[in-house]
Formats: C-alpha cells, sequence, structure tokens
C-alpha cells in the first residue's frame, strides 16, 4: 500500500471516532414521563423535552418564580409537555430574555429530586418568525 493510502485510512478512523464519540453525548427528545422513568433507573444522561408555558386564560404565565433581588441564579416555571404533563423546571441562572413572549420551549437537562433541572433552555417565540406583508411601491 502506498503512503497516501494508509493516511486516507488514518484520516477515516479518526473521523468516525470523532463522530461516534459525539453521537454518544447527544441527548434525545423525551417526554416528563420518560425523564421520571430514567432518574427512576439511574439514568443522569441528558435529555430534551419540549413543551409549553402553563398560562391561566388572560395569558399570563401561572408558576413563574424569578426574583433577582433574593437569587439571580434561580429560575423556576412550570412546563406542559406534548403529553399534556405537568412539571415544575429549575433553571440556575437568570431568566432568559424574551422569556415570556415564549409560545413554545425546550429545555435540556435531568429528573434530580422530582424536579426538572434544565441546563439549556431554548425559546421559540413566534414574533420573530411572523411572515410580515412587503409592499412595493412604485
Amino acid at each position: 500500500m502506498k503512503k497516501s493510502h494508509i493516511i486516507g485510512i488514518i484520516v477515516i478512523a479518526l473521523a468516525i471516532g470523532i463522530i461516534m464519540t459525539t453521537a454518544g453525548d447527544a441527548s434525545t427528545y423525551v417526554s416528563f414521563g420518560e425523564a421520571i422513568e430514567r432518574a427512576e433507573d439511574g439514568n443522569t444522561t441528558k435529555v430534551h423535552v419540549v413543551g409549553k408555558l402553563k398560562k391561566d386564560a388572560k395569558g399570563h404565565i401561572v408558576g413563574m418564580q424569578y426574583d433577582p433581588l433574593v437569587d439571580p441564579n434561580y429560575f423556576s416555571f412550570t412546563l406542559v409537555d406534548t403529553n399534556r404533563f405537568e412539571q415544575r423546571v429549575v433553571y440556575y441562572n437568570p431568566k432568559p430574555q424574551d422569556f415570556d413572549r415564549s409560545e413554545q420551549v425546550v429545555i435540556t437537562g435531568n429528573m434530580q429530586n422530582n424536579v426538572f433541572v434544565a441546563d439549556k433552555i431554548l425559546l421559540k417565540c413566534p414574533s420573530k418568525y411572523v411572515e410580515k406583508e412587503v409592499t412595493a411601491s412604485m
């Protein structure tokens, strides 16, 4: 075999190794029910949960707790997943900007002591993605 073939095989093997280690760290999308089951089984891997914020009839968020004067790194709220299961979520960082206007929320974390502890929060605000009509005047 030529040296270039051997180097090519080594590069491909390294690429496959990197892909395999990255795929092993990737978390999956689950419901709160499955996240609870994983925690009960002792599985502490991070998972993604998609849900909507619990709101009252007037559209105000129910169960949100954030007081930056007391503890700026404690934020908690209630999230309703796609199976309509309500779960308390705690985020040990400041409240994300535009959280109140968010329609859908994706959280990454795991269950700890009957509470979902989030490491990351991804907000999906409809106002950013609404198509606006463009009119051209001639």
